[in-house]
């Protein structure tokens, strides 16, 4: 049995967004058909048994959480194979767990993108590609000084993505393992 993660994109417990995680897991009980459905965090980290059309699964996903919150988020599949091929070629091996991110995209970016996103970096960031995901080191700064907002990352890859920290992502190999 391999299990996978579904992603989503900017959801909170409260206010604007707001998914609450325990009636998530409900409705994707009752919903979808997905098998041991969990969730990690309340960021928005579905862990499950991989489901047989994985982007099919997403996009229905997509639709229980819209009719369900009123919220339309991407929803972003990584099986756990995808996710230890991620993290292990993320090329800022050195840097911080909490400052090195991984932003996973619904498809391949644009060509060009890491071109058009480096004249934003900070002194301390760098950027790589791995596959369909975009690995960032936010360096010394963080991520509250960085200017490669949501914005500019949708603009630059032409594709939406949703990023988690190293420890996190971490976490998410071990909860798919």
């Amino acid at each position: 049995m391999s299990r996978s993660v579904l992603l989503l994109r900017a959801v909170n417990v409260n206010g604007r967004n707001s998914v609450p995680m325990a009636r998530l897991r409900e409705v994707l009980a009752s919903d979808t058909d997905l098998v041991d459905v969990s969730t990690y965090i309340a960021s928005g980290n579905i862990v499950c048994r991989t489901p047989r059309d994985p982007i099919a699964t997403a996009g229905v996903v997509r639709a229980v959480i819209h009719a369900e919150f009123g919220v339309d988020t991407p929803v972003i599949h990584r099986s756990h194979a995808q996710l230890i091929a991620s993290e292990s070629a993320q090329p800022f091996p050195e840097g911080d767990v909490k400052f090195v991110h991984a932003m996973f995209l619904e498809g391949t970016p644009s060509p060009g993108a890491l071109e058009i996103l480096e004249p934003r970096l900070q002194p301390d960031e760098r950027l790589a590609l791995v596959g369909d995901d975009l690995w960032i080191d936010y360096g010394a700064g963080g991520v509250h000084s960085t200017k490669l907002t949501k914005a500019v990352l949708d603009r630059a890859l032409g594709v939406s993505g949703t990023a988690r920290n190293l420890r996190t992502t971490r976490t998410l190999i071990e909860l798919t393992a």
